[in-house]
């Protein structure tokens, strides 16, 4: 890798860092990230607060492989022993809000984009897509970018997801889908048995759903795991609860859609209505024998399941590879950093991968 190198990967993210970027309102990042890739060389173009690119010569009767990565941040996390937005090296680490998820990965696949920007000889096309609002799945973010080539007609055939994952593969993760459970009943008084208790009919459905099972189970990701969360009935000790209101985290397979999840566990249900909050963030999984999973794996890459979401839930269209720099534990707390040689090394596994790419797809 020649065209961009660590040190100009480590300035880049310095700048990003010290510019906030709270989804929602990352302009900055963009206009920084959008004068970096003009300044290569790459004719790049603006989607609100995404930032994407074709290599040259773009082929569309070759398959594209989109490299994706988010520039928004969560809020500065509570904690902080220095300033989040100080962009500042320290210890062979670079500090502050967005260093590590997903500033990183950001900067690597950049990199790894220029690198091959002039490149015909692959055997896919690159699409470069820096997108916004990830950490919310805004209107705004990956929803835009992926409307916005369907309506010119790119095709995307498959992706690498850049989020801290110490550079192993994650060839899956988990959907959610929140329910808001409410069970009716009449209130009456305590003393006279009065009544049709709301609590007790919840605990029924509550226990329906501990128990339930599914008949499909996913190759990659397992059984669906359902949880109930929270519980809210009554007003006082002596009134029968004509309401009980819970709440009911369901983390989806591809075995089902999430639609057909929330219709399977509102029929097993006897008492309760079951309104799900959301149903966007939707399971994903890659098969072992793809492509870019067998090139995660030739590049010395372990394969796992992610227990984190990322706008790889929007992208069940094709199918993406989730991988990059840093850790995810470090993600949303305080003091974030990245290390440099966790950089450097993202760079090198990223260029790995991509030539195992070409060379599974030539075979």
């Amino acid at each position: 890798m020649g065209r961009v190198g660590v040190d100009s990967c480590v300035e880049l993210l310095l700048k990003l860092v010290a510019t906030p970027s709270v989804s929602g309102n990352e302009g900055g990042t963009a206009d920084i990230i959008e004068g970096f890739l003009t300044g290569q060389g790459v004719e790049c173009s603006r989607c609100y607060n995404n930032v994407w690119a074709v290599s040259r010569g773009f082929d569309s009767s070759k398959p594209t492989l989109m490299l994706n990565s988010h520039h928004d941040t969560v809020k500065p996390a509570g904690g902080y022993t220095f300033d989040p937005y100080a962009g500042k090296v320290e210890d062979g680490r670079i500090l502050g809000l967005g260093s590590n998820d997903a500033g990183a990965s950001v900067v690597c696949l950049i990199a790894l984009f220029v690198e091959y920007y002039d490149t015909t000889s692959l055997p896919f096309n690159l699409l470069l897509a820096i997108t916004a609002e990830e950490e919310t799945m805004g209107e705004r973010g990956m929803r835009a970018m992926l409307a916005l080539l369907d309506s010119r007609s790119i095709k995307i055939d498959m992706a690498i997801v850049g989020e801290p994952t110490a550079m192993q593969a994650a060839v899956g993760e988990r959907g959610l889908v929140v329910l808001d459970g409410v069970a009716t009943g009449k209130s009456g008084h305590a003393a006279r048995n009065e009544g049709d208790n709301a609590l007790y009919k919840a605990v029924e459905d509550i226990e329906l759903l501990r128990n339930y099972s599914f008949d499909r189970v996913s190759s990659v990701l397992g059984d669906i795991k359902i949880s109930v969360t929270q519980i809210a009935a009554g007003t006082q000790h002596n009134i029968v609860p004509d309401s009980c209101r819970f709440v009911v985290d369901v983390r989806t397979t591809d075995a089902y859609t999430n639609e057909q999840t929330v219709e399977m566990l509102q029929a097993a249900v006897k008492h309760s209505t079951l309104t799900p909050r959301s149903t966007r963030v939707r399971a994903s999984a890659i098969a072992e024998h793809h492509p870019l999973v067998k090139a995660a794996v030739a590049a010395g890459r372990e394969c796992f399941i992610s227990p984190t979401t990322s706008d790889r839930a929007l992208m069940s269209a094709f199918p993406a590879l989730k991988i990059g720099v840093g850790e995810s534990c470090r993600s949303h707390t305080a003091d974030e950093f990245v290390k440099i040689s966790e950089i450097e090394q993202g760079i090198s596994i990223y260029c790995s991968i991509l030539k195992g790419l070409a060379n599974e797809i030539m075979e």
